[in-house]
């Protein structure tokens, strides 16, 4: 008979991110949070910030701000609060998240036919406040765009408010070539580490995986 050490009860986790995408890589992983707390935040770069560290300074901001509303709420004070932001790097620079049509259009013109690379920060603040970090990088290789296919995707509107004009886990998809490093790190929140940060800081990530069937 199979048996399992699994609580009953389970600590709150509040994600502090309003991206679709990263609450569905969480629901794949089984994990569901018991709330969203996204921070707005102007996410320009500093003069002088490399793509990692702008990535781990924004992470740690959202995850602060997070932090601060769930303490402040009889339901979420012993929350655990996860944060993440990713940024994409070609070129020597980095790219914004595309909000304007021209923006996408310069971003995908830079990325076509070139290696680029995409890093995510986690931030994870435990129950008691300790703050866990890890900065994930992968590497990606976009096709030659076409004209049509520049045109066809700017149309889309797929790359509206992602990082680098583009979501690999959409149409975009077709444009890649080759990938070094996590796919999920690109779409928003790499699961490996994601999941071995909460695990490492003892959220019992595996809680409902017995009726995941």
């Amino acid at each position: 008979m199979f048996e399992t050490s699994s609580p009953s009860w389970r600590p709150q986790l509040v994600l502090a991110s309003a991206s679709p995408r990263r609450l569905a890589l969480l629901q794949q992983a089984g994990i569901e949070p018991d709330a969203l707390l996204p921070a707005d935040m102007d996410e320009t770069p500093l003069k002088g910030e490399s793509a990692k560290e702008l990535a781990r300074r924004l992470a740690r901001a959202k995850a602060e701000v997070a932090r601060k509303t769930a303490r402040s709420r009889e339901d979420l004070k012993d929350a655990y609060i996860l944060a993440a932001d990713t940024v994409v790097l070609a070129g020597g620079r980095i790219l914004p998240k595309a909000e304007v049509v021209d923006e996408a259009a310069a971003c995908l013109r830079l990325l076509s036919g070139r290696a680029h690379r995409v890093y995510t920060s986690i931030c994870l603040v435990t129950p008691k406040d300790a703050v866990r970090e890890r900065l994930v990088e992968t590497r990606v290789r976009f096709k030659r765009l076409s004209r049509e296919e520049l045109e066809r995707y700017l149309a889309s509107g797929e790359w509206r408010g992602k990082a680098g004009g583009y979501a690999i886990q959409g149409l975009a998809g077709t444009f890649v070539v080759k990938i070094v490093g996590s796919y999920t790190n690109v779409v928003g929140l790499p699961l490996y580490e994601t999941v071995a940060l909460l695990d490492g800081e003892g959220y019992p990530v595996r809680f409902t995986w017995l009726n995941a069937a």
